[in-house]
């Protein structure tokens, strides 16, 4: 029924909404999509029009119950490639999200089922992402927390990373740092360079931008 730039923008705006309080800026969906605002803005028009997103003059756009539906829908096609790829085609985690970008628009329900089924229903993909389920019920709210935002001395658990960047993956993978890895913080340089030591005693230096694609939760000290 849409475009398949119209499904891309409505999973941009469900992503950044998710990020932080709705309405979403013009900018940032022009940042996020690399795209420029112009061609945004004009977008924008087309899926107020559509019905798919509520627009608010000089304060960015929201998604309609529609929209959102529409959104969960492509982002339950992509992380369920994803998680496919990975586990069924020997993709490594770094290269899957582009190929899922190309697929997740041209999937019937019937193979989303089937992909599903294969998998044995899974709650999350590859990079820890949650997958939507087929009711397309609207995700929980991420209580993860960035690297970045913890202090020498703390441990943590690795829940989600980002999937925007390859370069970063391929290279967190060498690092050994997927979800599910527990870290402790070991030093934070002033010039934004953030060390951690894994659970297996590697130390593995982070540039800051880099920690800030990593979602973790505070590992909790067990009472004495």
């Amino acid at each position: 029924m849409f475009s398949d730039v119209m499904e891309d923008y409505l999973k941009a705006i469900y992503v950044l909404q998710a990020e932080g309080d709705p309405p979403v800026s013009t900018s940032a969906i022009a940042e996020y999509l690399d795209k420029t605002p112009p061609t945004v803005t004009s977008m924008v028009g087309k899926l107020a029009d559509h019905g798919l997103v509520d627009r608010e003059k000089y304060k960015g756009v929201e998604l309609t119950t529609e929209g959102e539906t529409v959104a969960l829908e492509v982002i339950r096609h992509h992380r369920l490639l994803e998680t496919y790829l990975t586990e069924h085609l020997d993709y490594s985690w770094s290269e899957v999200h582009e190929e899922a970008d190309r697929l997740e628009h041209h999937i019937s329900e019937e193979f989303e089922r089937r992909v599903a089924e294969a998998l044995d229903y899974p709650t999350v993909d590859p990079h820890g992402d949650p997958i939507p389920g087929a009711d397309l019920e609207p995700l929980s709210e991420d209580v993860s927390v960035r690297l970045s935002e913890f202090e020498e001395g703390q441990t943590v658990v690795v829940t989600r990373v980002s999937d925007r960047n390859d370069e970063e993956l391929a290279y967190l993978e060498d690092a050994g740092i997927t979800p599910g890895t527990e870290l402790t913080v070991d030093d934070i340089a002033p010039f934004g360079m953030i060390t951690v030591l894994t659970a297996a005693g590697n130390e593995q230096s982070l540039p800051e931008s880099v920690a800030r694609s990593i979602r973790v939760e505070p590992v909790l000290e067990e009472p004495a």
